[in-house]
């Protein structure tokens, strides 16, 4: 190269440290908490990982299924150069929050899922950001993801120096914690890389020790299939075990974050979208199993929670007035074990009656063998009537002696 190309490379790239530079000082203001830079080549480790996680059925089903996509941004964005990936804290704390009380019992959604859609809120962010390039590159090409897209959010956030992989799996910030949400930004632009977090969790295992289920098998390794995360969001019926790890949670779950010392004294509320409504993010259980699908959409289709539709979080609240031995709702819970057509919620309730216990129980049970003709329904039904009557034995026998 001539010297005189040498110096317009280097222009160049003192152009885009420039812009770098007026990117990461513009974050706050764009409504970002922090941002990083690395570049688009493939992340080639993660093969190994991904194909291990897939041959041992440890894959939540929701991923992008093309490894390839996964570990090559170029196949997101022909000619990408770079990746900026930012991030953005939500609240991980709730002023007053409302109390369970008998007859008033309540579930929890996870953190993630308090305010408004992270989604809406990321792809805002992203979109201020793409502007605030665009105007100072208008040619610049750029391809921008939020959860959804091909690419590991986790991989790119460890990659650009926004935080290190957790043994809980979460991207830990040093001055964050893990209580954010990650987007990524593809660019033709040569942005130069920042250097990873080198601080690691050490010989911590209160995330491992803490999971509900034992979902993460390793540091850093999580079979998803059994993680309470997961469970709360599918759509079928889940085995006992699984429904009394689920507790009272609604959607997701935040076990391995809450103990994380990595978290300890991090709290973040300047992201008012993400603010908790307090009747939302720990509702009274019964009134959800009355909402139609319109309201529904009306009372959660803000929130993150929402994508599943209400069958899953109305099947989490059955589970959770099981867990609580919630006897004022046996009789909504007969209600719908007569009368509601979807076979995974009257083998929900069939479990949530074995559970809260009493011949109130047993009664609905027995109304509910009367009518039913699923198969696996009636199963439950029957495992449900000999637990109940099991119980009642045990307590006549007492009374006798």
């Amino acid at each position: 190269m001539t010297r005189q190309g040498e110096s317009a490379a280097t222009a160049e790239q003192q152009r885009w440290d420039w812009l770098k530079q007026e990117i990461k000082e513009a974050g706050p203001a764009l409504g970002i908490d922090d941002i990083g830079f690395t570049t688009a080549d493939p992340f080639l480790y993660l093969r190994e990982v991904l194909e291990e996680n897939r041959r041992k059925g440890y894959e939540s089903g929701f991923e992008e299924p093309d490894l390839d996509k996964r570990i090559d941004p170029s196949l997101t964005l022909g000619g990408a150069r770079s990746i900026i990936a930012i991030a953005v804290t939500y609240h991980s704390k709730m002023e007053n929050p409302p109390k369970s009380a008998p007859g008033e019992y309540r579930g929890i959604m996870a953190r993630s899922a308090w305010g408004l859609d992270y989604h809406t809120v990321l792809r805002d962010r992203m979109q201020r950001l793409e502007d605030f390039i665009r105007e100072r590159v208008p040619e610049a090409r750029i391809e921008s993801m939020v959860d959804t897209g091909a690419l590991s959010d986790r991989a790119v956030a460890h990659r650009a120096g926004i935080g290190f992989y957790g043994h809980n799996c979460a991207i830990i910030s040093p001055k964050l914690g893990s209580w954010i949400f990650l987007g990524d930004m593809i660019t033709d632009i040569p942005f130069a890389p920042d250097t990873p977090v080198t601080e690691d969790c050490g010989t911590c295992t209160k995330c491992i020790d803490a999971c509900p289920t034992g979902a993460l098998v390793n540091p850093g390794q999580l079979n998803a299939q059994i993680c309470v995360s997961f469970l709360t969001q599918t759509k079928g019926m889940l085995s006992d075990e699984h429904m009394r790890k689920i507790g009272n949670r609604l959607y997701g779950c935040d076990t391995c974050q809450i103990v994380c010392p990595k978290n300890k004294g991090k709290s973040w509320n300047h992201q008012e979208e993400l603010k908790p409504d307090p009747e939302k993010a720990k509702p009274l259980l019964l009134p959800i199993l009355e909402l139609s699908n319109k309201e529904f959409k009306q009372e959660f289709g803000s929130t993150s929670a929402a994508w599943r539709g209400k069958n899953p979080i109305q099947r989490n609240a059955i589970i959770a007035l099981g867990n609580f031995k919630d006897k004022s709702a046996v009789p909504k819970l007969r209600e719908m074990l007569i009368k509601d057509v979807r076979p995974v919620i009257r083998g929900t309730i069939a479990w949530a009656l074995s559970r809260i216990g009493g011949a109130e129980a047993l009664e609905a049970v027995q109304a509910g063998l009367a009518r039913e003709q699923e198969h696996e329904v009636i199963e439950r039904l029957l495992t449900a009537q000999h637990i109940l009557e099991e119980e009642q034995r045990n307590e006549q026998e007492v009374e006798v002696q």
